[in-house]
C-alpha cells in the first residue's frame, strides 16, 4: 500500500470515528425534545441543516458544482435515493429514541455493519480476510441472539440498519465530495420539509416560536449537530471499505447502549449482555487483525 493510500485510510478512520461518537451521543440531544412529534423534529433537522450548509458554501464561495449536477439526471437520481434513505433513517431514529427505545436503536446500529458487509460484497465486490470473516461471524451470532431475545421482529432495529446501510452504499458511490453531496441531499429534502412545517404551522401545532426559547435553540442547533457528523461520515465512507466502515460503527451503538441502560434505565438483562459479548469479541478480533496487517505493511514499506 502506498504511503498516500495509507494516509487516506487513516484519515478515513478518524473521520468515521468522529462521526460515530457524535451519533452515539445523539440521544442526549433529542431527549429534551421528546414531547414534540418526530416528524416535526426531522423537518427542522432538514431545514436548519440546509441553512447551515448554505452558509458554509457561501463563505467558501463554492457553488459552481451545483449547476452541472442539476443538469445530470443520473446524479440527481442517485442523490434523490440517498436523501430518501437518510430522511427515513432520521425519522425512525428520532421516534425510537423519544419513545423509550434507545437500547433497541443501538441494536439496529449493531446490525448495520453486517448490512454494510453484505452490500459491499454484493455491489462493490469487497472481500474479507478469513480472520475478518470470523469476526463478522461472531458479531452476527451476537446480533442473532439479541434479535431472538426480542420475542418478535425488531422492526425498529432492522429499519435503522437497512436505511443507513443503503445510505452508506449510495454515499460510497456518490460522485460528489462530502460537503457538496450532503448539501445536495438537504436541498432535495428541503421543499418537502418546508411544506410539512408550513402544514404543521397552519394547524397551529408548531412548537417553534411558541414561547420556549430552549426548544427553539435546540431545533435550530439540530442543523449543526446533524450536518457535522454526516460530513465526517461521508468523508470517511469515500476512503474506506464498507466492511471497515461498518465495524468501526460499533462505537456509536455502544455509546447509545450505555446511555439507554445507565442514564435512561431501559431494561438490559443477562441475555442481552451475552449477545453484546459476542459482538465485542468479534470487534476485538477484527481490530487485532487490522493492527497486525497495518504493522506488516508499515514494516514492508520501511
Amino acid at each position: 500500500m502506498a504511503p498516500t493510500s495509507r494516509s487516506e485510510s487513516l484519515r478515513g478512520v478518524l473521520f468515521a470515528i468522529g462521526a460515530y461518537i457524535c451519533w452515539g451521543l445523539f440521544p442526549l440531544y433529542w431527549k429534551p425534545l421528546h414531547h414534540l412529534p418526530a416528524l416535526e423534529i426531522m423537518c427542522h433537522r432538514v431545514v436548519w441543516s440546509a441553512l447551515f450548509l448554505f452558509a458554509v458554501l457561501s463563505a467558501k464561495r463554492h457553488w459552481r458544482w451545483l449547476l452541472p449536477v442539476a443538469r445530470d439526471a443520473g446524479k440527481l437520481k442517485l442523490f434523490a435515493f440517498s436523501s430518501s434513505a437518510l430522511t427515513l433513517n432520521w425519522l425512525i431514529y428520532i421516534w425510537a429514541v423519544n419513545s423509550g427505545h434507545v437500547v433497541e436503536s443501538s441494536l439496529g446500529y449493531f446490525i448495520n455493519p453486517l448490512v454494510n458487509v453484505l452490500l459491499g460484497r454484493i455491489f462493490l465486490g469487497e472481500r474479507l480476510l478469513p480472520v475478518q470473516g470470523m469476526a463478522v461471524g461472531l458479531a452476527c451470532a451476537g446480533v442473532a441472539w439479541l434479535t431472538l431475545l426480542q420475542g418478535g421482529v425488531p422492526w425498529i432495529a432492522l429499519s435503522l440498519a437497512f436505511t443507513f446501510g443503503v445510505y452508506g452504499l449510495l454515499r460510497k458511490r456518490a460522485p460528489l465530495p462530502s460537503l457538496e453531496g450532503l448539501a445536495l441531499e438537504t436541498l432535495l429534502m428541503l421543499p418537502l420539509a418546508l411544506g410539512c412545517l408550513a402544514w404543521i404551522g397552519f394547524r397551529g401545532a408548531s412548537a417553534f416560536g411558541a414561547g420556549d426559547p430552549g426548544i427553539d435553540i435546540l431545533l435550530i442547533g439540530a442543523g449543526v449537530v446533524t450536518a457535522v457528523p454526516l460530513l465526517l461520515f461521508a468523508a470517511g465512507a469515500r476512503r474506506l471499505k464498507l466492511a471497515t466502515l461498518g465495524l468501526v460503527q460499533y462505537i456509536s451503538p455502544s455509546l447509545q447502549l450505555l446511555l439507554g441502560v445507565c442514564l435512561y434505565r431501559e431494561p438490559f438483562g443477562a441475555g442481552r449482555a451475552l449477545g453484546f459479548i459476542f459482538i465485542w469479541c468479534g470487534l476485538a478480533l477484527y481490530t487485532g487483525s487490522s493492527v497486525r496487517r497495518f504493522l506488516r505493511e508499515r514494516d514492508a514499506a520501511a
